[in-house]
């Protein structure tokens, strides 16, 4: 593969999270993964995402508690709708 055409960090960061969920097409990869390996300060902020993404993951695996459902329920039933 050539090397990766420098994109900036605005673009990096913008294609961070479909690069984390592997939305990205392998081109558009190729440049952002690219670009995380010269710039510290956004392979810094890839990695702090990346770790968040792996810890939320975890807690969706616990079972919500009925009554935090219920509070969360009438919190947003204090906000009007569109509808």
């Amino acid at each position: 593969m050539s090397e990766p055409m420098m994109i900036t960090c605005e673009d990096a960061m913008r294609h961070l999270a479909e690069l984390l969920d592997g939305e990205l097409s392998p081109d558009r990869r190729h440049e952002v993964d690219g670009h995380l390996a010269h710039c510290r300060s956004c392979f810094s902020r890839a990695e702090f995402e990346r770790r968040l993404k792996t810890e939320l993951g975890k807690l969706r695996q616990e079972p919500v508690p009925p009554t935090f459902e219920d509070r969360i329920r009438v919190l947003l039933a204090q906000f009007p709708t569109d509808s």
